[in-house]
C-alpha cells in the first residue's frame, strides 16, 4: 500500500498469477478517487480518508468478486463503514482538541469548482456544517445528497431499514438547511470577497476591512496548540477586522496568494516561503460572514498538490 493509501503493485504482485488481484486492484483504483471524497466528506480529515481507504483495499482484497454484483456500491459501503467507524473516534479525539477545530484543507483541481455541488460539499464552511450532525445522520446525508445513492443502498452501507434511512435523511436535510448559506455561493462571488479582503490587507484600510466583513462575521483559528491561533471564535466585524488587518505586518517577509482551496477561491500565507496559513472565507450576500483560519502544520500537506476529489 503507498502513503496514500493506493495498492502499490508490490501489494498486487504475489496474487497475480491467480488473476483475482489484478482484478480487484484495478476496480479498486478506478474507483479510488470518489472512495477518497465520500471518506473525507464524512470525516473533514484526509489524513484519516486515506486510511480508511488502506482499510477499505484490505478488506476489498479479501472479497471474492464472483460474488459482487456492483464493485462501485460494494466498494462504497465498505468505505462508508470503515469511515463511521473512524468518525465516532475522531469524536472523542476532537473533544481534547486544543482551540477551535477545522477541517483539513485541500489544494482542489479546476474541475472540482466546475461541479458546483462538490464544490459546495467540500467547502469549509459545509464541512462544518456537517460536524454539526450526528455520524449517522452524516453519513446519510453525504450519501444521499452528495453522491445521489438510493435508500436501500444506504440502508446497507449504515446497517438500517430504508424506512429509517429515509427518516435520518429528512432530519438531516432540516438540519444543514438551517445552518448552510441562504444559497450555493458562486466561485466569482467568494473570490471577489477574497479579493477585497486581501486588499484591505495590503493597505491596512480598516474601513475597508469592515466593508466587507458582515456585522455578526465569525473568525475561527486552527493552531491545534502548535501554532499561535484564537483560542475560541471570535464574532463581530468591529473585532475581526483589526486582527485581519494586523496580518499587513507581515509584509516583509510574507506572501499572501489566491488558491482553489476545497473547491473555492482561498488565500495562502506564506512565511519566508513556507506555508503558515490557508484562509478559507463563507460568503453570504456578498460579505464575508465566516473566516476560517488553518495554521496546524498537521493539516497543510495536502495544500502542497492537488488532490483529485470525484462523485
Amino acid at each position: 500500500m503507498s502513503e496514500h493509501g493506493e495498492p502499490t503493485g508490490d501489494t498486487a504482485g504475489p496474487l497475480a498469477d491467480g488473476g483475482g488481484m489484478d482484478s480487484a486492484t484495478e476496480t479498486f483504483v478506478t474507483h479510488r478517487n470518489l472512495l477518497f471524497t465520500v471518506a473525507y466528506e464524512m470525516l473533514g480529515s484526509a489524513a484519516d480518508a486515506e486510511d480508511v481507504l488502506q482499510e477499505t483495499w484490505l478488506r476489498w482484497a479479501d472479497v471474492d468478486l464472483a460474488t459482487v454484483r456492483e464493485p462501485r456500491a460494494y466498494l462504497v459501503r465498505i468505505t462508508t463503514r470503515q469511515a463511521l467507524s473512524r468518525l465516532r473516534t475522531l469524536g472523542r479525539r476532537k473533544e481534547s482538541y486544543v482551540g477551535p477545530w477545522l477541517p483539513e484543507p485541500l489544494l482542489t483541481a479546476p474541475d472540482v469548482a466546475e461541479d458546483v455541488e462538490l464544490a459546495d460539499s467540500v467547502s469549509m464552511a459545509m464541512l462544518l456544517v456537517l460536524e454539526t450532525l450526528a455520524p449517522t445522520e452524516r453519513a446519510v446525508f453525504v450519501l444521499r445528497e452528495v453522491f445521489d445513492l438510493e435508500y436501500d443502498e444506504i440502508a446497507e452501507a449504515i446497517g438500517k431499514t430504508p424506512a429509517a434511512v429515509r427518516q435520518i435523511a429528512h432530519r438531516a436535510r432540516a438540519h444543514v438547511a438551517a445552518r448552510r448559506p441562504r444559497g450555493v455561493v458562486s466561485a466569482t462571488e467568494t473570490r471577489e470577497a477574497l479579493e477585497a479582503f486581501q486588499r484591505a490587507i495590503a493597505t491596512g484600510d480598516l474601513q475597508s476591512m469592515l466593508d466587507i466583513l458582515a456585522p455578526d462575521v465569525v473568525f475561527l483559528g486552527d493552531g491545534g496548540g502548535i501554532k499561535e491561533a484564537a483560542p475560541a471564535p471570535i464574532v463581530g466585524a468591529d473585532r475581526v477586522a483589526p486582527l485581519a488587518v494586523s496580518l499587513r505586518r507581515f509584509s516583509a517577509t510574507a506572501s499572501l496568494r489566491p488558491a482553489q482551496v476545497n473547491g473555492y477561491p482561498a488565500l495562502i500565507l506564506r512565511l519566508d516561503g513556507e506555508i503558515d496559513t490557508v484562509i478559507a472565507v463563507r460568503v453570504d450576500g456578498g460579505l464575508i460572514t465566516g473566516l476560517y483560519a488553518v495554521r496546524n502544520p498537521e493539516k497543510l500537506s495536502r495544500v502542497e498538490r492537488e488532490t483529485t476529489l470525484r462523485r
